[in-house]
Formats: structure tokens, C-alpha cells, sequence
């Protein structure tokens, strides 16, 4: 069960998202503990939750921000991250912000596509700046979790595909405004088999030794993210294992000497720590089922519309014997479901229902749709 004193469930209007920040601190400190241990460097997802109070510790804990647009660069620096510390990502950034992160001089720009190699050049040159890059490489490696968040296969918008890696030899001569100083991956998300991740390190280790073949040395290796977490069971597994994860990397990936290595995690160190709280509207009686309608829809948490992602669910109310329910939201779409079949107590009108495991990809995705008002955020210490 989630642990917040009743008294903070009571007092705020629903639905709303609780944050337990001790929980998120274990986790980054346990995050922080197993890099540590390689000298590997975090920066953190922003696109998994860009809150303030959250980008707060990990800004305590020494992290760098990982960005996938300009407002989320912007976030970023107004919230104390250094420049040095910030990097951007994203497969279609826009003039005006690339404009805005090459003026605040940040630390690095992942490209995506020889086109942008090209735009970010002239823009660069015409703010009289040095953009610093890594080039996204695509690795076609199978990330082994849901279609919608794999990213590194040739099928993808994302990247560059090795076969076009001698054309950007050739043109990188020409950028005089571009310093190429790293390799970047990143194959997915929600990736909870750890072999993926030692496939990764073995195409990254061909890729660099294609690049020294052709005396090409940078000084950083970006491997991205994707660690999953424990949907099912988020008491038992509250913190990821980032020992094994970063084990991983220790011993199969090969940088060269005195090359740093970088990842870019968001779920992992997030989702856990966050709880989407919504109250019983109605009960429903069906033919084959009973519905709990809730007052919180895929507006609040999308995921299970979007991905027929699981969540956790509990009845922080009733202590009654178990009954099957769906349990829906009040959107005016069929996909507006949290679970089917999910055995809860019996469960009425005005109970508080919990669904776990909402701090990643939760809130930040939140919409108006229905002209929904936006939940609030509470930050406990549990």
C-alpha cells in the first residue's frame, strides 16, 4: 500500500499525483552509488517528468539534464543545471531552438540525420558558436520491449543508420561550426532484459572500432537509457538493480582510455516514486463485469490508452473482500481504461484508489483533453 498518511489523501481535491520524495532519493542515491563505482556520468530524462521539486534532486545529487526539446533545455537552465551539464537529443529540433541551447552554450547536441548536421552548422555559424556534437547512431539493436518505445532499430525515425556513417565522414570536413566530440545510442525504453543491454555494448564497441579504424577517437560515449522498472510489483521492487545494469556496461563495453561514458535515465529513476490518486465517482453494474469509474482518466495517466500499459492498482479505502472490476476513467473514449479484471475490495462510491508507479511518463504527459483540468502534484516524505 502506498505509504502516505491518510490525512494528505483527504485533504486534496482528486485527482492528483503524490510524489514521495524519500523514495526518490534512495533511488538516485543508489543510482548515483552504482555509477559512481565506473566513473559514468547521469544526466537525467527530463521528458519523464519535468517538475520542478524533481529536477531539484537531481540537481542535488549531481546529475546533468537530458533534453529532448527547447523548453525542456529552457526548464533546465532556469532550474540550475549548468550548460556544461546539458545536453540535447531529439529527432526534430527546430531552428529557434537550436537558436536558444546554442546561445546558452550548452554541452552538446545529439544529431539525428545529416540534414540537421547541415541546419545546425549554418545556425551555429550564424550565431558565431561551436556546436558540440555527438552523432546519434542508430545500432539496429532489438530492444526486446513494447513497438512504440523501441528506438534503435533501422525501422525508426531515430538516428543515424550505420550505412550512412561514410557519407557523414565525408561532410564533417566541411562543418566549420560542428566539433564532433562523441558517439551517442539509445535503443528504447522499459527494457527489463538485461542481455539487451550487453548487446548494446557489443554493436556500440564495432561502432567506435569503425570509427578508430578510420583514426577517429572521441571523447565520449553516450549509451543512453531504457532501464526498466518493476510495474507489478512496485513495494518489492521499489529501486531498480542499477548494480547489474551498470555492471553490464563495465564489463563488456570497451572505451578507450581516458574516454568518459554517459547515460541518460528517466523512468528508472522516477517512476516509482510516483502515485496517481483518484476517488470512486461511480460503481457500474455489467453484464460480465463491474465497472469502478474513476474522477482520474487517460488525461491524468495515458499510458494503459496508449501502450495497454499495467499499472498497480489499490483501494487505499476499503479492507472488504475481493471483487473483479474494470476500472475506467471518465473520458468519452472507449481506450479511457486503467485495467480489466483487476480484483480489488469492494470497493464504493467516494473510496481512493491508487495507481502505482505513475512518476515517469505520468503527469508530463497529462493532456486538457475534455477540457480537463490539470491534477496537482503534492510531494510527501514517506
Amino acid at each position: 500500500m502506498l505509504h502516505i498518511k491518510k490525512a494528505e489523501l483527504q485533504n486534496h481535491p482528486t485527482p492528483f499525483y503524490a510524489y514521495d520524495l524519500k523514495l526518490l532519493r534512495e533511488t538516485l542515491q543508489a543510482a548515483a552509488h552504482a555509477a559512481g563505482k565506473y566513473g559514468y556520468h547521469i544526466h537525467y530524462a527530463l521528458k519523464a517528468n519535468s517538475n520542478e521539486p524533481i529536477l531539484a534532486e537531481m540537481q542535488q545529487i549531481g546529475f546533468g539534464a537530458d533534453c529532448v526539446s527547447g523548453n525542456e533545455v529552457k526548464r533546465a537552465l532556469e532550474t540550475g543545471f549548468a550548460p556544461e551539464k546539458v545536453v540535447f537529443a531529439g529527432v526534430g529540433k527546430s531552428d529557434r531552438e537550436l537558436r536558444f541551447a546554442l546561445e546558452n552554450d550548452i554541452f552538446c547536441f545529439n544529431v539525428e540525420s545529416l540534414h540537421e548536421l547541415e541546419v545546425l552548422n549554418e545556425l551555429a555559424g550564424e550565431s558565431g558558436k561551436t556546436a558540440r556534437i555527438a552523432l546519434r547512431i542508430n545500432p539496429n539493436v532489438n530492444a526486446q520491449t513494447h513497438h512504440y518505445i523501441t528506438t534503435g532499430l533501422e525501422e525508426n525515425k531515430f538516428g543515424i543508420n550505420f550505412w550512412e556513417l561514410e557519407q557523414v565522414l565525408e561532410l564533417l570536413p566541411q562543418f566549420a561550426h560542428l566539433q564532433l566530440i562523441g558517439l551517442h545510442f539509445h535503443i528504447g525504453s522499459q527494457i527489463t532484459e538485461m542481455s539487451v543491454f550487453r548487446a548494446l555494448c557489443l554493436r556500440v564497441n564495432e561502432i567506435q572500432q569503425w570509427f578508430l579504424n578510420r583514426n577517429i577517437k572521441v571523447e565520449h560515449l553516450n549509451v543512453g537509457g531504457g532501464l526498466g522498472v518493476d510495474y507489478h510489483e512496485p513495494e518489492t521492487n521499489a529501486i531498480p538493480d542499477f548494480e547489474t545494469y551498470f555492471g553490464i556496461f563495465n564489463e563488456f563495453l570497451q572505451p578507450e582510455p581516458g574516454q568518459q561514458v554517459h547515460f541518460e535515465l528517466g523512468r528508472a529513476l522516477v517512476a516509482q516514486s510516483g502515485t496517481l490518486i483518484s476517488k470512486v465517482l461511480y460503481i457500474k453494474k455489467g453484464i460480465k463485469t463491474n465497472f469502478i469509474i474513476l474522477d482520474a482518466g487517460m488525461t491524468e495517466l495515458i499510458r494503459p490508452a496508449l501502450y495497454q500499459s499495467y499499472h498497480k492498482i489499490e483501494n487505499q479505502t476499503s479492507k472488504a473482500p475481493e471483487m473483479r472490476y474494470d476500472v475506467v476513467g471518465p473520458i468519452c473514449e472507449s481506450s479511457d481504461c486503467f485495467g480489466k479484471a483487476v480484483m480489488l475490495p469492494e470497493t464504493n462510491r467516494g473510496d481512493l484508489l491508487a495507481i502505482r508507479t505513475a512518476g515517469a511518463y505520468g503527469e508530463v504527459m497529462s493532456s486538457g483533453y475534455n477540457l480537463r483540468d490539470k491534477a496537482e502534484a503534492i510531494y510527501f516524505e514517506g
